[in-house]
């Protein structure tokens, strides 16, 4: 592993930045209503931008009324644990997947689980076609395909950390394992998300910069994909210096068309966030919810990813102390969990793969080449 902060660390980091980015997402999460925009007209009402802490109370009855429901367990001074949320719930229940069936799990395994352990109203869009076909009795590839528009949306890509979690510096095993996950209930762009993140998480362990590990992430899937040429243009108009909120402009015009919640254009702003954060744990989750579209998702990957840049150590106590090491999920047998806890499992997962030689390839992992997958 590069020089930093150890393993053990750098997991709990990524389980404390997902909780918090989600955290600071969750009242905004409203594409069509939270734009960018109305996310800074907000804070800039309240004295908060730049924004360094979970977002303030709102101002008035009608900032309210346009909040999430849950912001009451969410916005700053009343953080107490964290609130429930699928963007947690995934990462318990693979947490649980891959400690109850090892690395070698299938798809069809995933979905036994979901049936088993996962509340079929806490599912959404694609993962409730998914789940509803489960149930109807049909088998992987089916679950995802059959009276499913949701297929490319963000579901996948937020179940896919702990498998960069789980595989430290393998990013292309990371997303071996998260294409397995993936196609339980998307497919194309939806399946490309997962892997990109797996891998990105994956990547963060031992890459020296935010950019070298979304470049280790877009080798893992097809350069010609949606996916892949949105990640190279925000990297592209980073790079000549374009400004944060020009950059997100040129790609809102640029994947106009599609749902808040695909996962083309919400790989646009966490791409724009994690590379204008620039390793900066506080910096990144802010940009990245500030950005709009899906903002707890969002954040919630941004977050695991600095977090692992970082390690739990270096986050700022005012993210991680309200969440008094507490996760609440719908997942059977996890409401009340320690966050330590669960990364400690997660370590000990993790010490089964070891830590990839940040300069050499984790060949060997061919289910996860982009050329096994359609275009």
């Amino acid at each position: 592993m590069a020089d930093g902060p150890g393993l053990a660390d750098r997991v709990l980091g990524g389980w404390l930045g997902r909780i918090a980015g989600n955290m600071l997402g969750k009242p905004v999460e409203n594409g069509e209503v939270w734009t960018r925009e109305r996310i800074d007209r907000y804070l800039r009402r309240a004295g908060a931008l730049p924004l360094t802490d979970y977002l303030p109370e709102p101002a008035d009855d009608e900032d309210a009324r346009l909040l999430r429901p849950e912001w009451r367990e969410c916005v700053r001074g009343r953080v107490h644990g964290s609130c429930r949320d699928d963007d947690v719930d995934y990462a318990v229940l693979g947490l649980d997947l891959l400690e109850t069936h090892g690395f070698g799990f299938s798809t069809e395994q995933i979905g036994d689980l979901w049936l088993r352990r996962l509340p079929c109203l806490q599912t959404f869009t694609a993962e409730r076609a998914a789940y509803r076909n489960l149930a109807a009795g049909l088998k992987p590839p089916l679950t995802a395909t059959h009276d499913n528009p949701y297929q490319e949306w963000i579901g996948a890509l937020i179940r896919a950390d702990i498998h960069g979690w789980t595989c430290p510096g393998l990013p292309r095993r990371a997303a071996a394992q998260a294409r397995r996950d993936a196609v339980l209930s998307h497919t194309g762009n939806g399946v490309y998300g997962a892997m990109f993140a797996a891998a990105l998480v994956s990547a963060a362990f031992t890459a020296p910069t935010v950019r070298r590990a979304l470049d280790e992430a877009l080798a893992v899937v097809p350069g010609s994909s949606r996916l892949a040429r949105t990640v190279r243009r925000v990297a592209a108009l980073h790079a000549v210096g374009l400004s944060w909120e020009d950059t997100l402009a040129t790609m809102t015009r640029e994947t106009a068309g599609t749902s808040w919640i695909h996962t083309v254009p919400n790989v646009a702003v966490l791409t724009a966030g994690l590379l204008y954060g620039d390793g900066d744990f506080t910096a990144t989750i802010a940009l990245t919810v500030r950005g709009g579209l899906d903002t707890d998702s969002n954040g919630a990957t941004a977050g695991s990813v600095a977090g692992v840049l970082t390690g739990a150590a270096s986050i700022p106590p005012r993210w991680t102390e309200p969440l008094q090491d507490t996760v609440r999920s719908a997942v059977f047998g996890f409401d009340g969990a320690r966050i330590s806890d669960l990364a400690r499992r997660t370590v000990r997962l993790a010490g089964t793969h070891g830590v990839a030689d940040a300069t050499g390839p984790d060949a060997g992992w061919a289910d996860a080449a982009p050329s096994t997958l359609p275009g």
